[in-house]
């Protein structure tokens, strides 16, 4: 009998799969992944909140919770509290009612049902995704059936911004195109707007009809506030425009395996909610009927209780404290190395990513020299980072940088 999938081909390389696995073939006592897209501690190890931990302990001794199916869009509280964490308790449009939430795989999860949504009711089937940004926004909305176009975002000379690039692709975009903006702490960039930058790209964007589509998988884990990190996407939602968030739980709140988000779609009227909701729920059950409900009961639970959201705030700043503490020990080691060029790019990016600014023969050699991996765009995760290793790394640019030109 012949065989049906002998045909297939191969999938294309994925240079971050042969990041990890040229990281885990490295038999070097001292290897140093840099690419992992989740938080470590000082010693290297995964974290789980102690929040987290109370939570669990709560819902096991908690004999009323069953394993029963829940509604199509999730939990009815985790929805509520999930939207009032990103738009705020005072939201206008929560008190209007015009707040349609979801519960999703996470934040790409979240992503690929916003992406299905619009690609079957929107009537201008391309979003703009920046240059460059996280590299599973590109199969995401491309898989949805959508046209993928693209906005300046990184400026590679400054290491900053590239505004004036930005605006004018922006103002450029056809009428009712979707326009994916990471909330805070750009993935791979680590470079954000200023508040009055984000002000333009809210004129802008609404001046040309353009959909804003939030990418919010940071919040609270760039800067250490909650609210701080949320507020380009209240300036949005205070317009009384039309938006979609995505939210994600697996970085501030050390969720990663759960896949616990949600799909915030704000809309006009209450009266479109709900039309929207019906749609959406069309969506999701076709996809996988409905969400698993622990993660979602994890998060519940510490959004509700005050002491455990206080307790969770006071965590969640240790992680981007830490973060931001490891920036200044390798911009101060880089410098005290007398490594040639501006290394102030790194302190002043902000979030878990950082671009070194390294080309890809030089990721090369740091991977061959210095047992470090990074993706080969020269990205790294600053939460990889130790004390410890801050100096290996210091030692690995310096090399790189004055034997391989840029």
């Amino acid at each position: 009998m012949s065989s049906i999938l002998s045909s297939i081909l191969p999938a294309p390389e994925d240079p971050v799969l042969s990041l990890i696995f040229g990281f885990r073939d490295d038999p070097s006592p001292v290897k140093l992944n840099l690419g992992a897209g989740a938080y470590r501690t000082e010693e290297g190890k995964p974290l789980v909140l102690d929040v987290v931990r109370r939570a669990e302990q709560h819902l096991a001794n908690d004999l009323s919770k069953n394993k029963e199916y829940p509604p199509f869009s999730g939990l009815p509280d985790f929805n509520i509290l999930s939207a009032k964490l990103i738009l705020g308790d005072d939201s206008l449009a929560l008190k209007e009612k015009r707040v349609v939430t979801v519960q999703c795989l996470s934040g790409t999860g979240s992503l690929r049902v916003g992406a299905e949504f619009l690609a079957k009711h929107n009537q201008q089937l391309t979003v703009f995704l920046p240059i460059p940004t996280w590299e599973n926004h590109l199969s995401i909305f491309t898989m949805a059936g959508l046209s993928v176009n693209h906005f300046r975002y990184y400026d590679p000379k400054s290491r900053g911004l590239d505004f004036k690039g930005l605006l004018e692709d922006l103002g450029s975009a056809p009428s009712g195109a979707i326009v994916v903006l990471q909330a805070c702490g750009h993935n791979p960039t680590g470079v954000d707007p200023t508040l009055e930058q984000w002000e333009h790209i809210r004129q802008i964007v609404r001046s040309k009809g353009l959909l804003p589509f939030f990418d919010s998988a940071y919040q609270g884990f760039a800067s250490g506030s909650l609210d701080l990190d949320a507020q380009a996407v209240r300036m949005f939602v205070a317009d009384g425009g039309e938006c979609l968030i995505a939210q994600s739980y697996s970085k501030n709140l050390g969720l990663y395996g759960e896949r616990i988000g949600a799909l915030n779609i704000v809309c006009e009227s209450e009266n479109v909610a709900r039309i929207v909701e019906s749609q959406v729920i069309l969506v999701v059950r076709p996809m996988y009927l409905c969400p698993p409900i622990h993660g979602a009961s994890i998060v519940t639970t510490i959004l509700k209780d005050s002491d455990m959201y206080k307790d969770w705030t006071i965590e969640l700043k240790g992680m981007a404290d830490r973060i931001i503490s490891m920036r200044q020990q390798l911009y101060e080691a880089i410098k005290a190395r007398g490594t040639p060029g501006d290394w102030s790019h790194i302190v002043k990016h902000i979030g878990m990513f950082t671009f070194t600014g390294l080309n890809e023969e030089q990721v090369r050699f740091i991977a061959k020299e210095y047992h470090i991996y990074m993706t080969y765009d020269g990205r790294i995760s600053m939460a990889s980072l130790s004390s410890n290793t801050v100096p290996q790394l210091a030692d690995a640019i310096h090399a790189a940088v004055t034997r391989i030109s840029y």
